[in-house]
């Protein structure tokens, strides 16, 4: 695994090299305009509580707030093979947090992956997943996240073991990243099914954990959902597809609710790690807090994707 990394970056800053001699750096450099309409939300407590329900979604942001710390001010700590990356502050304070940014901004990093001032993220930020989020969710989700309370809180370099990181997240998005159009309904009335996909896929990113990962960090799509061996932080990430043998098959529906509301799987252990932490969220929120009909959504998706045996050590 050592030379993973740099051969990742020997690959990067090989295309970067020969679309700077082709003169095609524009391209890589430039967003176009934002798909995202200018969205302004107004304070109010049901768009709040809207983004609320959303952030719990999301897992409670959890990546964004460190052990013991204040929520969403940044400092988790992120181990993956490319190094170790930080979850950054997100509270509305303007000197080391989103205060000084606008709503679209907000936005177009949830959605784009890119920064006020042209920086790209690293997709350890899952702005693949997030980038179909439907325009209320989004829009409500920054509502609540300009609710809380602001954390002067500096935010941690990451500590990454490839050249040129910056440069090598610009060519990563322009080489493997399209953004959708934005969902235009995804609600109950469309089916639990489609419901529970958007759940799992655009706000819960549960593919980000439990896929695994080509050469170049992208998801292996022909691997959906059958696990991954070499997850954030080392863990391994299990088999949710419904494969009878190596994946969650045997589960009921309910055995997957429950385990979406408590931690426990069907056998009594406990989840721990990075689902643990989706799960009880932060005091904000966590998957726990999903409505009945989102939990049993999520449940019939899993159900229905295609299993795949892959067991994991």
């Amino acid at each position: 695994m050592e030379i993973l990394p740099l051969l990742r970056a020997c690959i990067v800053l090989l295309v970067l090299h020969v679309l700077l001699l082709s003169g095609a750096s524009q391209t890589v450099w430039a967003d176009g305009p934002s798909r995202t309409p200018d969205l302004t939300p107004n304070q109010n407590p049901d768009l709040v509580g809207q983004g609320q329900y959303v952030f719990s979604l999301a897992g409670g942001c959890g990546c964004h707030t460190s052990a013991g710390g204040s929520v969403n001010a940044g400092g988790r700590a992120l181990k993956t093979p490319y190094g170790t990356f930080y979850g950054t502050n997100i509270t509305p304070d303007k000197r080391y947090g989103v205060g000084g940014w606008t709503d679209q901004e907000i936005i177009d990093s949830i959605r784009l992956g890119v920064k006020p001032d042209g920086t790209v993220m690293s997709p350890v930020m899952p702005y693949p997943a997030f980038n179909a989020m439907t325009d209320a969710d989004v829009t409500a989700l920054v509502a609540f996240l300009r609710s809380l309370g602001s954390v002067a809180r500096q935010n941690t370099p990451h500590e990454v073991n490839i050249p040129f990181p910056g440069l090598a997240m610009r060519v990563w998005r322009w080489l493997f990243f399209t953004p959708e159009e934005a969902v235009v309904v995804r609600s109950p009335s469309h089916g639990p099914i489609e419901r529970g996909r958007y759940i799992s896929e655009h706000l819960a990113h549960c593919q980000e954990c439990h896929t695994s990962r080509t050469v170049f960090g992208t998801l292996d799509e022909t691997r959906a959902l059958a696990g991954n061996s070499d997850g954030m932080d080392g863990e391994v990430a299990p088999n949710i597809t419904p494969d009878p043998k190596t994946g969650i098959g045997a589960w009921s529906e309910e055995e997957i609710v429950s385990l979406l509301r408590t931690g426990f799987l069907p056998n009594f252990d406990n989840v721990q790690g990075l689902m643990a932490l989706g799960i009880e969220g932060v005091p904000a929120g966590g998957y726990k807090d999903m409505s009945d009909e989102d939990v049993q959504a999520v449940a019939q998706y899993l159900k229905n994707v295609v299993p795949l045996v892959q067991q994991l050590e």
